[in-house]
């Protein structure tokens, strides 16, 4: 288990790093320009619960769908559609990112949402060059910055969850509700 610590050590460290504050306000004083109205509705409100985790389903799963066609024979073309779905339903996805990014209270949690996105820029940028080389012709490196993009994804999807289930991001207790596992962790 000696992987586990390594991401939970990595985790802690971007708990801790207090050089990642500039970049935190700088796009927190971005996102919260927004009228709250609107971030209200991005975040969820009208639905009762945020709304981020079930949008990233749609660029997450066309991505791995194009991973696994990847290795059909002759699905080259259905693989290509499903990456450029996939960077094609990101915007939902990062609005509504931010706007849950823009309620968290505490320090860290904000500074690990911070690079989950970075995280996530980082994945579609390597997925819109893996369209483009698909696009031309280039099977093999498409398919390399395809699977390059869903390693990405993958520790994006580490944060993402470290942020839910550990940091308890985005909880919220009925009155007189009583945390549960995690959710408990949610002063850190």
């Amino acid at each position: 288990m000696k992987q586990l610590e390594i991401l939970h050590t990595a985790t802690t460290a971007v708990e801790e790093a207090d050089v990642l504050d500039p970049v935190v306000d700088r796009v927190r004083g971005i996102v919260t320009a927004v009228p709250r109205a609107v971030r209200d509705v991005l975040h969820g409100d009208p639905a009762g619960h945020t709304l981020h985790p079930a949008i990233i389903l749609l660029p997450v799963g066309a991505w791995i769908g194009s991973a696994i066609l990847d290795f059909v024979p002759g699905s080259q073309k259905a693989a290509r559609v499903l990456v450029g779905a996939g960077v094609a339903t990101v915007l939902p996805a990062v609005v509504t990112g931010l706007a849950d990014w823009s309620l968290l209270p505490g320090r860290r949690q904000q500074r690990v949402g911070i690079v989950h996105a970075a995280s996530n820029t980082v994945a579609t940028t390597l997925y819109a060059a893996s369209f483009v080389q698909r696009t031309r012709g280039k099977q093999a490196s498409g398919r390399l910055l395809g699977l390059a993009g869903l390693a990405v994804v993958g520790i994006s999807g580490y944060l993402g969850g470290h942020l839910a289930y550990r940091q308890g991001a985005s909880v919220e207790l009925e009155p007189g509700e009583t945390p549960t596992g995690a959710a408990r962790l949610s002063a850190v």
